[in-house]
């Protein structure tokens, strides 16, 4: 999982958040534990896209902006690419943010 610092690149949102699943399923799973422990925290989506297909859930929180793709649908995309003036920071796989990926 990635975090782009988007901040001082566009005005339309501060960080875009990175992840994918290796299934619509799993990307669904993913996007839906996701909002759920937002929720949990006081955070609710402004917008969602992409929750009944699944390859690509957007969860649209004004200050951030989480994308969760499936493997194949993020290559396709490459917004790391795409945003690549972005700092990046990576999450290990027990969530722990570590810096420069």
């Amino acid at each position: 999982m990635l975090l782009l610092d988007l901040r001082g690149l566009t005005s339309a949102t501060d960080y875009f958040v990175l992840a994918s699943g290796e299934s619509d399923v799993q990307v669904k799973a993913i996007a839906d534990r996701i909002e759920d422990r937002l929720k949990a925290e006081g955070a609710r989506p402004w917008h969602v896209e992409g929750a009944r297909r699944s390859n690509w859930v957007l969860l649209d929180y004004i200050d951030f902006v989480v994308h969760v793709f499936h493997r194949e649908a993020r290559a396709y995309y490459e917004l790391e690419r795409l945003w690549g003036d972005a700092p990046v920071e990576s999450f290990s796989e027990n969530g722990e943010l570590t810096t420069g990926d």
